[in-house]
């Protein structure tokens, strides 16, 4: 164990992860394949991907690509990266109440802002707008993912749902509703319409931003 390696874990054992570089916390993680291995794939990683942003949301494909990883620690760094998402999404069996577009923001953010592929969620929610379920609906290529009504309701009708929030992120970080979004709206909301189910919104998410079709009145 090198002596900067040997600090390096005793800030992280306490608690003092946030004095370390991003170098040296990613080399931690790989530490298990070998120090000086550790080191060199970190910082072959973080010079080609531009950072840590950047570095998470490619697919594990590229990092083994790029750094020339083996299996293992590439394992490590998906399941790190994926631990670091969860540790901000709240519990959804706590059945938050969403009452407005900023609340449904906050509750999915953190586990769809760094996404490379666009997933178009459906929030599931009884009378009081308190969340039954979280149903990822459909996940996509980098442009469009592919959604059908039926997907939706499926999960909707066996739930007994009083009402739906569609949520989908815009893997550019731009969350301005396409011409695309706003027909899948219109779509959606005929269809929930027949079954008593009410649509109360549809959120596209961007980077650290979000916009609500139903604020901007781009449907009934």
């Amino acid at each position: 164990m090198t002596p900067a390696a040997s600090l390096t874990e005793i800030r992280l054992l306490a608690g003092e992860g946030e004095r370390l570089s991003e170098k040296q916390v990613l080399s931690a993680l790989l530490r298990p394949w070998g120090a000086s291995r550790a080191q060199n794939a970190a910082r072959r990683l973080l010079g080609d991907f531009g950072g840590l942003y950047l570095l998470g949301r490619a697919a594990p494909q590229e990092w083994r690509l790029r750094g020339d990883l083996e299996a293992a620690p590439a394992l490590s760094l998906a399941a790190g990266f994926e631990l670091g998402r969860r540790s901000r999404h709240p519990r959804l069996d706590r059945r938050p109440r969403l009452l407005d577009p900023r609340a449904v923001w906050r509750l999915l953010a953190p586990a769809m802002e760094g996404l490379s592929q666009e997933q178009f969620r459906a929030l599931l929610l009884d009378s009081q707008h308190r969340l039954i379920r979280d149903v990822l609906v459909a996940q996509g290529g980098l442009n469009a993912a592919v959604v059908q009504p039926r997907e939706l309701l499926r999960p909707a009708i066996l739930a007994a749902a009083e009402a739906v929030v569609l949520v989908h992120n815009h893997p550019s970080g731009d969350p301005v509703p396409s011409e695309d979004d706003i027909r899948l709206t219109l779509r959606f909301g005929e269809a929930c319409r027949l079954l008593g189910i009410e649509l109360l919104d549809h959120i596209v998410l961007g980077a650290d931003s979000y916009r609500s079709l139903r604020e901007e009145g781009l449907f009934p």
